[in-house]
Formats: structure tokens, sequence, C-alpha cells
């Protein structure tokens, strides 16, 4: 094993040594024998079963079988969420032909920020993980599951639904993919239309031709952001079958990986002498072999607040000095929109997961000794999935070497010698940079400061041809306590222009940028953020700032009695406090952790301060 590797675990099992014995104990409690249901008296089983089959409530009664819950993210308007509509019937009708049941356990909600996109509804965004966390304690609450089924796939649905599998950590878990959709036009020429119309070159029209060619059908978005990501993590995690996230949706294939996850689940109950419970499959070494995936695969900065959520909702604690060191040792192992043109159907067809992992072992960069949903050792994701002429899935040894080298790379030749996420630090505060898609002369800027305390007021002085020089955009009062953290994503077309004009351009935020965004060198989740005391509220236009991405460092060069002088005005902020819902979630936006301990209203197993 790499000694980075090994010390950053060490130093994460001791962080969480107390918080994790907390969380055990509590899971060790919940524990029972045989079914669940034993516990509840005529009258609650009666209820559950009301509108079961006479032969599935045979089989609930006689307490002899697993019932298995699904919490679902189903709806019909996020692309990759739709091909759920057809997954329950199939689970239930798999799991009763081996003599168990299933039941639609609860269903939690499932926004698109690519819809949200600049909207107010966008504020809702990073609250929603907590909101899904809740809502799947709320559907397994009846305590009727012996096990249960996650089916959800993008940008907080997935860190939600871990977040509460985990707080039922007792029973065991999988997670169940739906697949990309084909791939549409070229990452390229989305990106170049949407320049193009932010410089008023084309028209509406024709931008939403184009962006219809990309997001065109049923499935994941095949760009490699959040939802994606979502993906890898879970096999990284071993919470899914091998090799199986970007097997497209609605094929043969996918249908039968969905019937082969429910039958591994029912393997894994405590009726069938393997009992496996989540608790005991997530651990401080899954979440290292978590980063350590993000970083080989160029993921979604998304996850340097998710992934902390998510281990602090087990007792684990994790920082991004976590995620630096990680990302030093971790070679940049695959080109992906936004690091590169290819997308997630190339990625696969290179060899996808299997490669990457395969490599991964052979440099000692993850632990294999970790329990999966498959059998102990992360060894067995180097498998692909393939269905015979007959209809008989099965998993062959997978591809340790790349398909595709411009797509996936090896150890021995990488796209980078490091990962593509760095830690920066300085008199700010600290924050978080994607790096894998950066040129090696926008590492370092020393400009100016423009401030923004919107992303709106930035695309207005865009507009007016007042951004035509070399600067770093400082766009404040975006962090969770101020409006809910919102992607700002809709910066990136005007930032990009100025950029390919040769201008010298970055910027600064307590907000975040998304998966999707890499292009513009971004200092993100930036904190303490400028509403909770962060020295961002304190800066003005035309002070000097130092990003020095190389380094890892962003500095204010202004000196310390100016800034002591200097008086705070916090901004109206009273907009983003009501319409669209948002008054609904005034007391979540009071409570709201910081963005370095995930960003959450949780204080989970007694996590102390990382």
């Amino acid at each position: 094993m790499n000694e980075t590797i090994l010390e950053v675990t060490k130093n994460i099992q001791g962080r969480s040594a107390k918080s994790r014995k907390v969380y055990l104990e509590r899971i060790a409690l919940a524990k029972g024998h045989g079914v669940n249901r034993n516990t509840l008296g005529c009258s609650n089983i009666a209820h559950a079963m009301a509108p079961m089959n006479e032969g599935e409530k045979d089989s609930i009664a006689q307490m002899q079988s697993p019932n298995i819950g699904i919490v679902t993210a189903y709806n019909d308007m996020l692309s990759a969420h739709e091909p759920y509509k057809l997954y329950p019937t199939l689970i239930k009708r798999t799991l009763m032909d081996l003599g168990a049941t299933a039941q639609v356990a609860g269903g939690v909600p499932a926004m698109c920020d690519g819809v949200t996109q600049s909207q107010p509804g966008m504020e809702l965004s990073l609250f929603s993980r907590d909101n899904i966390a809740m809502g799947t304690a709320i559907a397994l609450s009846h305590n009727v599951y012996d096990g249960a089924l996650y089916l959800g796939v993008c940008d907080k649905i997935v860190p939600g639904l871990v977040m509460g599998a985990l707080a039922f950590g007792h029973l065991p878990a999988m997670f169940v993919p739906a697949g990309p959709m084909p791939s549409g036009i070229s990452n390229a020429q989305k990106a170049k239309v949407r320049q193009e119309f932010a410089q008023g070159k084309v028209s509406e029209d024709a931008l939403l031709k184009v962006e219809s060619a990309s997001y065109h059908s049923s499935g994941t978005c095949t760009f490699y952001g959040t939802a994606n990501s979502n993906q890898m993590l879970l096999e990284m995690m071993g919470l899914q079958l091998p090799n199986s996230s970007f097997v497209n949706t609605n094929t043969p294939l996918r249908e039968a990986l969905t019937a082969e996850a429910a039958k591994t689940i029912l393997t894994m109950t405590n009726l069938q002498g393997n009992y496996k419970p989540v608790a005991e499959i997530v651990d401080e070494k899954s979440f290292v072999n978590a980063i350590v995936g993000l970083m080989a695969t160029g993921g979604s900065t998304n996850h340097t607040l998710h992934i902390i959520a998510m281990a602090r909702a087990c007792g684990i604690v994790i920082n991004w000095s976590d995620f630096d060191a990680i990302s030093k040792v971790t070679p940049l192992l695959c080109k992906m929109y936004p690091n590169g043109q290819a997308d997630v159907n190339h990625f696969r067809d290179a060899g996808g997961m299997s490669v990457v992992i395969a490599q991964l072992l052979k440099a000692g960069l993850v632990h294999n000794d970790v329990e999966t949903v498959v059998g102990r050792g992360l060894e067995r994701y180097i498998a692909e999935p393939k269905l015979s002429s007959e209809g008989v899935l099965s998993f062959e040894v997978g591809a340790k070497i790349s398909r595709d080298e411009t797509v996936v790379s090896s150890i021995e030749k990488p796209f980078s010698v490091e990962g593509g996420l760095k830690l920066l630090r300085g008199n700010l505060g600290r924050s978080v940079i994607k790096t894998s898609a950066l040129k090696p002369e926008q590492f370092l800027i020393e400009a100016e400061a423009i401030v923004f305390e919107s992303q709106e007021s930035l695309q207005t002085a865009f507009k007016k041809g007042t951004l035509e020089k070399d600067f770093i955009a400082v766009v404040r009062y975006q962090g969770p306590k101020a409006n809910g953290m919102p992607e700002l994503h809709g910066l990136m077309p005007a930032l990009g222009v100025l950029q390919d004009k040769g201008f010298k351009v970055a910027i600064i935020t307590d907000g975040r940028m998304s998966g999707a965004s890499g292009k513009v060198p971004s200092a993100i989740h930036l904190s303490p953020e400028a509403l909770d005391g962060g020295m961002l509220a304190k800066v003005q236009t035309g002070d000097r700032i130092r990003f020095d991405a190389k380094s890892g460092e962003i500095l204010l060069l202004v000196d310390a009695e100016t800034l002591s002088n200097r008086v705070v005005e916090t901004p109206n902020l009273s907009a983003n406090q009501h319409g669209f819902g948002r008054e609904l979630f005034g007391s979540i936006r009071q409570s709201i952790g910081i963005a370095e301990e995930g960003a959450s209203v949780f204080d989970l197993a007694g996590a102390e301060r990382a």
C-alpha cells in the first residue's frame, strides 16, 4: 500500500475513534433476530400487508422470509430517474420467485440541477440532500424490512440516500443504478454554442436545439459530473454490482442487473446465514477508496461536501486535508468531459471501472481488504457483466488494461501525476479547486478583485463589456447559510469567453461551481463563508489577490491593519428567503454547518469537529 494512503487512513481512523464507536454501538442495539417485523403486533402487520396479494400476505404472515424495502427517487421529469418507474415491479417479481417479498417503502424528492441552474429553485438543491436522508428514514421507519434497495442516480440524491441508509445501518443495503442515456452531440460542441449564446452570436432557438441534442432521452446525462461521480463512488465503496454503473438504460443487460441486485440483497439478510448490514460494509477504508476514485477519475467537486457528510452519517470524520493528501499521490487516469471530450459511454467501452480499479490496486492506492455487496475484496470489482444469448447474466474477469488510452490511461502513463483536486489555503480561508481541466498557465493569477454579490450581477457586467481585462471575480454570499449554496454554473460561459479572449480570469466564491465545471480556475466552497464571519466579506473591488493553484494558496494582498478597520456591510439577502418554497427552509439556513464539515444540518454520531 502507498504510504500516504495508509497514513491518511490511519489519521481518519484516529480522528473518528470516538464517534465511530458511538455509531457502531447504536447499530448493534438496532440489530434484530429473524425478520424485523417479528417485533410488530398483529394490527401493525395487517396495516403493512393490506395492499399485497394473497401470496405476498402469506409470505409476510409466516415470518419465515425477508421483506425488502425499496426507497425510490423516481420521477419522470429527471431523465436519469425516469427508468425507475419499471423497477419496483421487476424487483417484486424477482423476489417473489425466490419466496421473498418487496414493498416500495417510500419515495424521496429528486430535483434536477440541470433544470434549476441559475433559477431560484437551485437554492434548495443542497438542502434537498439532507431532506432525502430524512425521507429515507421515514420510509424505513415502519420496521417491516430486512434489507433495502435504493433507486437513485443524481447529484444530491445518492448522498442523501447513503446518509439515510447508514442511519439504518443494521439493514443490508444495495444501490441500483439506472444507467446513462446514449451519447448525443459532443460536449465540446455544446460548450461552444453556450459561449456563442453568451456573446449574443446565436439565438435562443439555436441554443435549445443544441442542448436538446445533448440531453435527448431517458438516462443519466453523459458528461462526468456529480451524477456519474456518484455511480463511481458507489462502486468504489462496494455498494453496487461490479462495473454496472454505466450500462445504458432500457437495455436487456440493464434489466438483468436490476434483477441481480434484488437477488443479491436477499443473500445479505439475517435469514440467509450471510448477514451483511451496510454498517459492516462501509468503514474508513471504504471512504478512502472513494476519495482515491474521485481523484483518479477527475470527479465532481461537489463530493468534497458529500463524502464528508456521508462519512459523518456513520461516525467517520473526514476533512479537506485528507482530500488534498490523497490527490497528491493519486494519478489522473481518466479524460471525460469537462476534463476531456469523452463521455461515460466512451469510458465504459474503454473498460470503465474495471480498468480504474485494477490500475489503482496495482499501484497500491486503494484498500483491497474491504467488504462489498458481492464479497470481501475490492478486486471483485475487476469484472464485466455479460448477458448470454439465452439471457443468463454472468460476471467475467474484466479488463485490467484500457481499450482506449485516450479515455482511460494507466498508472505508468497517467494524464497527470496528481489527482484533479487541490486544497487552497490563505488569509481568505480554506477552499477547494478542480485542477484537472486547467492548463499550466492558468494555475497562477495575480490580479485585482471585482466583487459581486450575485451571479446575475456578474452576468450583467459581462454583457455591458466592463470585464474585458484580467481580474479575479469574488462572488460572495453564496454559501449555505446565505442562500443554500447554489451551483453558479451559469457563470462559466461568460468567464470562458473572457478566458478564450486571452484575459487571465479566475473566481473565488463561497458557493459551488458544479461537477461540470473546471475550465476556469475556481476557488469554491470557501470557508468560512461571507455570512459566517469569513474574510471574503471584507474584500473590496480593486484589492489585489494572488491565486496560486500550484502552491495551494489564495491570498488577499491587503495588510492586516487595513482589513481590521474595514466595516462589513451585509447586503439585503431577504430575496433569497422566500418564493419557490425557500421560506420553508429558513431553519435549515440558520442551523446548517460549514462546507468543510459537509454543509449538513446533522450532527451525527457525536462526530467531533474536523
